[in-house]
């Protein structure tokens, strides 16, 4: 149960480390600036499996899968990336748990 009183799903990544996929699209200036690489050590650090990936259309896609607050934090650095990036947006949405080894770069 949450401190709201309501329970914690699996999915919701309770203390059992139930884990979670999610889908992130960012766009802005996130190609050409380190973004993949630095996706990649922010999510090792955060206990994350997944990829990153350039898209044709300029933005870069991120699956990471892990616990709930590991995912929140990824969101929120996702929102700023490394230094050279300027970030518009970050899209998030939840999908279908996968079994990733690491975080790879694509």
């Amino acid at each position: 149960m949450t401190a709201s009183g309501l329970p914690v799903s699996k999915s919701q990544g309770d203390a059992s480390g139930a884990t979670e996929c999610r889908h992130f699209r960012v766009t802005g200036r996130v190609q050409g600036v380190f973004f993949r690489d630095s996706t990649r050590e922010q999510a090792l650090k955060l206990g994350l499996t997944g990829s990153a990936r350039n898209m044709p259309d300029g933005s870069v896609e991120v699956l990471a899968c892990g616990r709930q607050d590991a995912l929140e934090q990824l969101r929120v650095w996702l929102q700023s990336g490394p230094p050279m990036a300027s970030v518009a947006s970050v899209e998030a949405t939840d999908v279908e748990h996968r079994k990733f080894r690491n975080f790879t770069i694509g």
